[in-house]
């Protein structure tokens, strides 16, 4: 395990050193000018070219994408060129609200997702298998931000039972944050757990039609036994792989609900920036997040490993 665990942290370096390349050149490549908009339209050469040497703008590309690069390895992702906040900082301020939000839908889509998966595998053909497989076809189909306008309507204006905007801090009122969770939540990890759901499902339905389970129904194994303790077991690397997937999935979407539900969180910060055109915070966003999908994919070996020996490499 310690070997996998190495050589899965060393190849994320290469990886990060990518995505950092990349989002530095494309951010660079917009045709929007941040001196420009900083200065108004009505700003002379003289003051716009004082202004890019001040920010460093006036070097070549190259230049400017290793000082970015060495300082945000030591996690200074610069200042925010309209509020001249710290760009890290800004982000962490902002992160519980986002976390809530996908941790909270990354339980939602396992709750649900997994007994759904296994209720429709153990009886292939019958009533809840057909009821699940509806229920799958719809969750995928229906896009997230969709959804959350749809549950919006519905639980808000209709049946004005749960609010439609704004956030509470936990600290504040663990009430009222619980009830302003639920929809953004259910928004985010309904789609998820039609994913997980159809994995599990066609999975653990080659498992129990496996061999070896076959074996054990032979000798005399109870049904339950085969099902949760040898055939789940087995079922989980690929749903394992599904759940990482949709967790960085939900990362990127939880933007879009953010906005839905009026969440001040680092999807609003991100977004705000994109329009501004705030590079450093543009670029400081997409790098934390980035990092934060290369953790989850290596959360994701290491449970292989675990599931699985042959997965660890000799």
């Amino acid at each position: 395990m310690r070997r996998l665990i190495a050589l899965r942290v060393l190849s994320t370096i290469p990886l990060l050193a990518l995505v950092a390349g990349f989002v530095f050149l494309l951010v660079h490549l917009t045709p929007i000018d941040p001196v420009r908009q900083l200065l108004g339209p009505g700003s002379t050469e003289d003051q716009r070219a004082a202004l890019a040497a001040q920010l460093g703008y006036d070097r070549p590309l190259l230049a400017q994408f290793g000082s970015w690069l060495g300082s945000a390895v030591r996690g200074d992702f610069g200042q925010s060129l309209f509020t001249q906040d710290n760009v890290l900082q800004s982000i962490v301020d902002r992160l519980p609200m986002t976390m809530s939000l996908v941790v909270g839908g990354l339980f939602v889509a396992v709750v649900i997702g997994i007994p759904a998966g296994i209720v429709s595998a153990v009886r292939p053909g019958s009533v809840g298998d057909r009821a699940v497989s509806l229920l799958i076809a719809i969750g995928l189909a229906i896009p997230s931000f969709w959804l959350a306008m749809l549950l919006a309507l519905v639980f808000a204006v209709l049946l004005p039972l749960l609010p439609a905007l704004g956030y509470t801090p936990i600290d504040e009122d663990p009430v009222a944050w619980f009830r302003g969770m639920v929809l953004p939540c259910l928004a985010l990890g309904l789609p998820a757990s039609a994913t997980i759901a159809r994995q599990l499902r066609g999975a653990l339905a080659g498992a129990l039609r496996a061999p070896y389970t076959q074996a054990l129904r032979a000798r005399g194994t109870p049904r339950n036994r085969i099902i949760y303790r040898y055939g789940l077991r087995n079922s989980m690397v690929p749903v394992l792989t599904t759940i990482g997937w949709e967790l960085a999935v939900m990362m990127a979407v939880s933007f879009v609900v953010e906005r839905v539900f009026g969440f001040p969180g680092t999807g609003t910060l991100l977004i705000d920036a994109v329009v501004r055109n705030d590079m450093p915070v543009v670029q400081g966003g997409v790098m934390f997040f980035a990092g934060a999908v290369v953790l989850v994919n290596l959360l994701v070996d290491i449970g292989y490993g675990i599931l699985d020996p042959k997965a660890r490499p000799q």
